[in-house]
């Protein structure tokens, strides 16, 4: 029925599709929509404690018999840089004296953790079907750790190298996450944003490269992405921006608007709301003092100190300094019950694929 089974097989689902895990955009409820409607939800927990994790997949178990992904970071974290912080706050304060805010008053960024031995502790405890990683693998214990469970580990490469790296260390699949993809990149091999490659280019290079299931992602929005996707010889897609659209989708009504009008042309990739790459929706902030800063400190404290900013903005209806993280096909979203749109991709997508058989078949 698909032109490739080895994701399915592999991973023991029904369609090669996946939902992307979106920090902050998607909970539980995202997720067993999808997974009961033949795709396979992904819960993002890089933004979440244990307890929160937890009470997360409980809910899901207790609402879908079928396969799940658990998404967790595994950056490096970086030594504190007290000068950058003061370097950043400096260039922040125009804002902060316009907006008649407390420029010492600036709360702690909010978490993101990377993978570790407490949260190894509760993926042996869930035992999802599915482990992926973003920003590369955890240490090699833990990677090992995570396998003895009898899930499956995928991760993001945005290079060539990197997906090599990835299947190197374990990886059963791998995402190949091209250029046009919202949200953070998953590089770690490499720090040149301006070298990443689209999803066109970058899926077949992949797929020459490593032996595993490759799953194309960014940019894939309806059922011409996901076809031209098996075309460059993926095995499966993750489809991330559509989803924001749903009503499962826990983005503001501020970002849920600025996504119904955004176009082919209106985002960017920036540093500035934590402190990594990630595609988004052009705004005041990315105009005026990115989108790319080499002042904005490390991941993840950046966007500490534009919290106030986007809170005070945000009380007026602006988004001048809030992250609208999205990938360049927003213009393609529908607004559909997340159930409804994971039937209606999978569908169609399996119409096309079989039109373009018949029409081309020697």
């Amino acid at each position: 029925m698909w032109p490739d089974n080895r994701l399915t097989d592999l991973l023991g689902i029904e369609n090669p599709f996946i939902q992307a895990p979106m920090a902050g955009a998607n909970g539980s409820a995202m997720v067993i929509a999808v997974s009961n409607a033949g795709g396979l939800g992904s819960l993002p927990c890089g933004m979440l404690n244990i307890d929160d994790i937890r009470a997360e997949a409980g809910i899901i178990r207790q609402q879908s018999q079928n396969s799940f992904a658990m998404n967790f970071l595994c950056h490096k974290p970086e030594p504190a840089e007290p000068a950058r912080d003061s370097a950043w706050q400096q260039q922040l304060s125009p804002y902060y004296r316009e907006l008649q805010l407390d420029p010492t008053n600036i709360p702690p960024a909010g978490l993101r953790r990377p993978f570790d031995e407490e949260q190894c502790e509760l993926v042996e405890d869930i035992c999802p079907e599915i482990v992926s990683f973003h920003f590369g693998l955890p240490d090699v214990a833990l990677v090992d750790r995570v396998k003895a469970t009898g899930a499956h580990i995928i991760s993001s490469a945005t290079t060539v190298d990197e997906a090599r790296w990835l299947q190197e260390r374990g990886c059963d699949a791998i995402i190949a996450q091209g250029s046009e993809a919202g949200g953070h990149r998953g590089m770690f091999l490499t720090q040149d944003v301006t070298a990443q490659a689209g999803t066109f280019s970058l899926v077949p290079q992949v797929v020459d490269a490593v032996t595993v299931p490759v799953i194309a992602a960014g940019g894939i929005a309806d059922d011409r992405g996901i076809a031209a996707a098996f075309a460059l010889g993926a095995a499966g897609v993750q489809v991330g921006t559509a989803y924001l659209f749903t009503p499962q989708s826990l983005i503001s009504d501020l970002h849920r608007a600025a996504l119904k009008t955004a176009q082919d042309d209106q985002t960017a990739i920036t540093n500035l709301f934590s402190g990594k790459p990630a595609r988004g929706l052009i705004n005041r902030a990315m105009r005026e003092i990115g989108p790319m800063s080499e002042t904005a400190p490390a991941f993840p404290t950046a966007g500490a100190a534009l919290g106030p900013l986007k809170a005070k903005s945000e009380e007026s209806g602006s988004t001048d300094f809030s992250s609208l993280w999205s990938g360049q096909s927003a213009a393609l979203g529908q607004e559909l019950d997340a159930a409804e749109l994971t039937q209606q991709l999978i569908s169609s997508a399996k119409h096309r694929l079989a039109e373009l058989s018949g029409k081309y078949s020697p």
